[in-house]
């Protein structure tokens, strides 16, 4: 194996310059100010954690996650996700908090990749969790949240694609009854959306042609709100049925916040998070393929830290947002230049700090001659040859006094 040469990095991660930066920064504070306007408020948890607390509970597979040894051979883990992180302080530091709980954060998260695959290994995510609330509200919060963080975050054209896990866990049970395997399968090629691998599986089961034309209706169980009618004529299973009755419960609260026009009922969604327990969804940008926050139900997750309480929540892919969406474009403050001589420098040094004052960005500089001064005509010309560096230029010179 080849050493790495001295400006390389590991594949998977990257470096952000300065105007990326900027915008990340931006989507960050622009969220979590959202999210502190719901109620929410932030924490902020290790980077690592021990396997066997944080990454035992974690959804990510055991293979997708960076181990390494402490110096007392403890297995810890750089979090890979970080609802099991807060999940874990929710059950202990917050264990005495009123409920419900409105938590926020914004962290890095990493997963190991294969070097083929193109992906990222370490990424960004803002999100929230809702804890002790089991209701449809508290869904429904979550949903319209994510919405409002989405528009927060510059996304201006979106979808939420929403569906519940207990649905098709009833579903499952009543034509492939006692073949969890089976029921697994089925739910993979939902995963995955391969509906010819979906429809494979169901030809192996001994199923009645009813049963063949319910499970070919789910396919096509997307859109508003008359999808919970027809998924209730789709199964009698009682799962199903209560699964179902929760989503339309979900959905009339979403038409109060009058935001469901952003949202639509896709009942052959699998959340990918195996602690998901009812209603999931994820969000998708109208100029990307693939989802900028995903969140949901996982009432089971906090029982693995000794606390058994319903909890709700969501994430952003912040950096996917950075990368593919042109609403989180941001127009950047030109700094001003402040340039002095040695005997002006007290001058310069004050208009400095009374420029900052003000909230502007500013930039000194120590001139000793004529010839080394910065003009507003040198930027003109700058400007024209693709960008100029400074908004602004005072200057404060013994030889010349000029202020532009």
């Amino acid at each position: 194996m080849s050493k790495p040469k001295g400006f390389e990095k590991p594949i998977g991660f990257r470096d952000y310059l300065p105007h990326a930066v900027s915008k990340l920064r931006k989507i960050e504070n622009d969220v979590l100010n959202c999210m502190n306007q719901w109620g929410y408020r932030q924490i902020m948890t290790p980077t690592l954690e021990y396997y066997d607390t944080v990454g035992v509970a974690s959804s990510t597979s055991d293979q997708k996650l960076y181990k390494l040894l402490n110096n007392r051979g403890q297995a810890l883990v750089l979090r890979s996700e970080m609802t099991a992180p807060v999940a874990r302080v929710v059950s202990s530091l917050l264990k005495d908090e009123p409920l419900p709980l409105r938590l926020s954060y914004h962290a890095n998260v990493f997963r190991a990749i294969e070097e083929e695959a193109g992906r990222e290994a370490e990424f960004y995510q803002t999100g929230v969790e809702l804890v002790g609330d089991d209701s449809p509200e508290a869904d429904a919060e979550v949903v319209a949240l994510a919405i409002a963080s989405l528009q927060a975050a510059g996304v201006e054209t979106f979808k939420i694609a929403m569906g519940h896990v207990g649905f098709l866990n009833g579903l499952f049970q009543e034509v492939a009854p006692g073949l969890p395997e089976v029921q697994e399968e089925l739910k993979n090629h939902l995963l995955d959306r391969d509906y010819v691998a979906f429809r494979d599986a169901l030809d192996r089961l001994n199923l009645t042609e009813e049963q063949k034309e319910e499970m070919d209706g789910l396919l096509r169980l997307r859109g508003g709100k008359e999808i919970c009618g027809q998924a209730l004529e789709l199964s009698r299973h009682p799962l199903a049925r209560a699964s179902i009755e929760h989503l339309c419960k979900v959905w009339e609260v979403l038409e109060a916040y009058e935001v469901s026009q952003h949202v639509l009922i896709d009942l052959t969604m699998v959340g990918d998070f195996t602690y998901y327990t009812g209603m999931t969804f994820e969000g998708y940008a109208a100029e990307l393929g693939f989802p900028v926050c995903s969140g949901g139900r996982y009432d089971n997750l906090l029982q693995q830290f000794g606390r058994s309480v319903p909890s709700t929540g969501f994430s952003l892919k912040t950096n996917r947002i950075l990368d593919g969406v042109r609403g989180a474009e941001e127009r950047q403050e030109l700094p001003t230049l402040v340039q002095y001589d040695a005997l002006r420098r007290r001058e310069g040094l004050e208009e400095s700090t009374r420029l900052r004052a003000e909230g502007h960005v500013v930039v000194t500089r120590l001139v000793s001659e004529p010839g080394d001064l910065t003009t507003v005509e040198a930027e003109a010309d700058a400007g024209t040859d693709g960008g100029k560096r400074y908004g602004e230029i005072y200057t404060f010179v013994s030889f010349v006094r000029e202020r532009s």
